[in-house]
């Protein structure tokens, strides 16, 4: 099955959802937007309407949309509009981009049951939307966290969203 998730910096979700049992894939891209195959700089240049996402291929016999949907809220701010931390700009919005009618009811049950939860205290403002065309990022882009984990932005950015994965959803993390 295929998820499409947008949480900020692809690389963020990659690395989480690299970290996900049952994921046997995750690629960086594009998805939202107004052109085809957008590249990277003018993507994060705002003008292709595009959202920086990842594309989850995973077994659904080891884990469910719901259990992806649980990952994604809980290593984001589904609070922020077009914001994740430092990263600024519609390109990083929060966003689920469904690719059928059952992931659309899931996903909206599901922002319903956290907004009525008061898990967060400010409105959740992610982006539910048709999983349209997703477009592959450039090659450099893949395993970013994995071949750049002493960079400073992998170290302050991107490992705590790892340790929120978990402490959170133990159950769900691969641990070796």
């Amino acid at each position: 099955m295929e998820a499409i998730l947008a949480g900020g910096c692809f690389w963020c979700t990659e690395a989480v959802f690299q970290r996900v049992k049952g994921v046997t894939s995750v690629e960086p891209g594009f998805c939202g937007g107004n052109i085809k195959n957008p590249p990277y700089r003018e993507v994060v240049q705002g003008r292709t309407g595009h959202a920086e996402a990842i594309r989850i291929v995973y077994d659904e016999s080891i884990v469910s949309y719901s259990n992806l949907l649980e990952v994604f809220m809980a290593t984001h701010d589904p609070t922020t509009l077009n914001r994740q931390g430092y990263d600024i700009g519609s390109h990083y919005r929060s966003a689920i981009f469904y690719v059928n009618e059952e992931q659309e009811k899931i996903a909206r049950d599901y922002v319903e049951d956290l907004e009525e939860s008061g898990e967060f205290d400010d409105p959740i403002v992610t982006e539910i939307a048709p999983g349209s065309a997703f477009y592959p990022a450039e090659k450099h882009h893949e395993n970013y966290y994995n071949n750049n984990r002493d960079q400073d932005y992998c170290q302050i950015i991107i490992d705590p969203k790892i340790r929120k994965l978990l402490s959170k959803h133990a159950d769900l993390a691969i641990t070796s």
